[in-house]
Formats: structure tokens, sequence, C-alpha cells
């Protein structure tokens, strides 16, 4: 694994215009960045991230099926007790998943530390699954990339035959997200070209625009019936809402599934260790109660507090088990923090504690992987940067390739 300097294509930034990314710089910074781009061998791809992220992704349908059947667990990742049914019943009736992305800390030499899996609402999509590969055929028609370079990025067309495997052909689908926001957008339309690849409709409808009919359906902006609904809205906020009250009668599928919910959450990486514990690409993780009582005598035995002080000894993260883009995490070292997030807005949350596992460094940059879980199998990645150790929400985009 490296990272190579290389041109900037001359017109890249009318182009991203011109295809709808106009997230491409965000805030004065530059989200997208080609500068430089990250090398992998074939082996690190396939062995390193390929093959893990997929036997990672069937790690946790078993432990979706073991949260479900502890009313501990269900309380622990705090799902809300009146609408815990919703998410069994909707594990039990196979709803079925569509994608998700794994971060992983990986140095292209020692295995790939999970650091969370973005089950439920992951972004970073479409500069995945489309404007990288875009940069990789341009800079190999240019001559930038040496000839016979490829690229882990099945994503589009495993998307594809994914909505083609659940749904009949001609099937309408409804896309939305919360109005006003490109990144989110982005995102959606790029399911929705996926879904329309398979001989789907895709209808888009702003998430605020949703209305509830007399008989407890689910409308759209035309007055539609929704059947079937990808929402980018994540299932913690959803659970809380109004609108939760009336999902279960609606006839509507949701998608991602309400048993998402538990994948998405980060209490799910306690429950992996526990369930896989010495797995060489998991990081050992404890709820932060159960390790607050063991300390005290209280709860669980004692063995979680010793199993904690081995295990974290060197350094941990304290994570929210419901935060996104690095918000409310700290890295602590010796009882001290040593870096932490600024945006505090999940602070509130119960919280987890993981083994710390530092990012590599290249050129002052820390990357971490994204790796693309499709149905069940992995079919790409996608790499963000930051000087931070926390990847945050303007961390940097970065193509990738696999050398010849």
């Amino acid at each position: 694994m490296q990272k190579i300097t290389l041109p900037e294509r001359a017109n890249w930034r009318a182009h991203a215009q011109e295809v709808g990314f106009t997230f491409a710089d965000m805030h004065g910074e530059p989200y997208w960045d080609e500068s430089s781009a990250y090398a992998f061998s074939l082996d690190q791809i396939e062995s390193g991230l390929e093959d893990p992220a997929t036997e990672l992704h069937a790690m946790c349908r078993e432990a979706v099926a073991h949260i479900i059947a502890s009313e501990s667990l269900m309380e622990q990742l705090a799902i809300p007790e009146a609408h815990r049914d919703l998410v069994a019943e909707s594990w039990n009736r196979g709803d079925p998943e569509i994608y998700g992305r794994f971060d992983f800390a990986y140095d292209g030499q020692t295995p790939a530390k999970l650091l969370e899996y973005n089950a439920d609402t992951p972004t970073s999509l479409y500069e995945s699954a489309a404007f990288q590969w875009q940069w990789l055929e341009d800079q190999l028609r240019e001559g930038v990339l040496p000839e016979g370079a490829d690229q882990f990025n099945g994503i589009h067309e495993a998307l594809v035959a994914r909505f083609g495997e659940v749904f009949e052909t001609g099937s309408n689908l409804h896309f939305t997200a919360v109005a006003g926001n490109p990144e989110d957008y982005g995102t959606v339309e790029a399911l929705g070209w996926a879904a329309r690849d398979a001989g789907l409709g895709a209808h888009y409808c702003d998430l605020d625009k949703i209305a509830l009919s007399d008989d407890g359906q689910f409308l759209d902006d035309e007055d539609r019936r929704i059947a079937v609904l990808f929402k980018l809205y994540p299932w913690e906020d959803l659970l809380r809402d109004d609108y939760a009250d009336h999902i279960a009668g609606s006839g509507c599928l949701f998608l991602e599934p309400a048993w998402k919910s538990l994948l998405s959450n980060k209490g799910l990486l306690p429950v992996l260790w526990e369930m896989f514990e010495g797995h060489p690409n998991l990081l050992p993780a404890f709820f932060e109660a159960d390790v607050d009582n063991a300390a005290s005598g209280r709860g669980k035995t004692s063995a979680i507090l010793a199993r904690a002080e081995a295990e974290l000894e060197a350094a941990h993260v304290r994570k929210p088990i419901l935060s996104r883009e690095g918000a409310s995490v700290s890295i602590m070292q010796s009882g001290k923090i040593i870096e932490q997030s600024k945006n505090t807005e999940y602070s509130q949350h119960p919280r987890i504690v993981q083994a710390y596992a530092p990012l590599p460094q290249f050129d002052g940059f820390r990357p971490v992987v994204g790796a693309w879980v499709i149905g069940q199998t992995c079919a790409g990645i996608g790499i963000r940067e930051d000087r931070s150790r926390i990847t945050q929400d303007l961390s940097r985009f970065k193509p990738h390739y696999i050398t010849a």
C-alpha cells in the first residue's frame, strides 16, 4: 500500500459540475482530492480487504440474530422498547438489505481492523462507485497510470444486480433524503441510477414532503403510494420520530430494513468481540457501562474489567453508540485525552470503549478504507483521509488503483 503523487486531470472540476458532483469542494476545502492516490497490490485488495469484509458481514448477520434474542442487548443498543418488535420482525421476515460500508484501519501489511460498520445510511457512495472509476479511466487514457492498472470497484454493477435480485422488473421504488443536502442527494441518486439500470422505477421525494394517507399509507409529493422506500435517514432518528408509529401498518418496505439499526449502532462492536473474541479483523471492544459496573463490583462479572484493562491498556477510543462522522469521539491514553472531535452533538448517548488502532500515516495524512458490501459481498472500496486521528465530515476522499 503506497500513496503516489499524480498530476490532476485538467478538467476534473468542470466534469464534476457537469455530472452533479457539486460537493467536490466544501466550505472552501477540497473534499475530492486527486493530487495523489493510494496504490494496492491485488493480494492486499483480495486477501486484506475483500475477503475480510465479506466474512465480517456474515458475522454481523449472526450478531443480529443474537441481539434480537436478548432484551438486555436491545436495551444496551438503546433500541426504543416500543419498536423492538418492528426491528425483530423485519429480521424474521427476511426484509432485504442493499448496502453498507465497513471502515477499516489498514496499512497493507497487518490485518485490517474494523473501526465501525456504517450499515444503514453510509454516504460517499457516488464518489466511490462512479467518480473514482471515471478518474481511473481518464488517467489510464492519459498514460498517468501504468498500463494494466485496475481498481477494486464493482459497486455500481453489484447494486444493479442486487436490485434485480430483490425486485421484479418494473417495480417502483421511492428514494428520499433531507432536502438541500447535495452529498445526501448524490448518494440517493447513485442508488436510483442503479435501480433504473436494473429495470425498476426510481422516484425521488424530499423527506419532509412525505405524507401519510387517511388509511395509513405513506405518500410522495404527488400523492402516489410508496410501496418501497429507501431513506437516507438513520433508523436511530426514525425510531424516535412520530412517523415510527405508522411504519408497521403502512405496508411499506423500508431500505435499509429496520434490523440494520442493530448493525449501524456502535454497540455492535462489543457484541462482535464477545461472539468472536480474538478474530484478526476485530478490535477489543466493551460497553463502557459494563466496564464501569465491573470496576465497582456491580453487574456482570469482574472478568469483564480484567479483560478490558488488559485489552485497552495501551490506548482506547470512546465512542457513543449513536454518532456519525467522528462526532463525540475521543482517544484516550493513560487516562488522558490525546485527541477528540470538536463536534459533541452525540455526547449524551451511552458509549463503548474500543482498543485504539493507529491509522497509517502518509505525508501527514491518515487514511481510512471504506469497504462497500452490496447484498452480502464486498464489491469495492473508497478511501478518506485526514490529518486528524479521527476521520470527520470534511475528511478528503482519495482515489485508488491496483498495480498491474
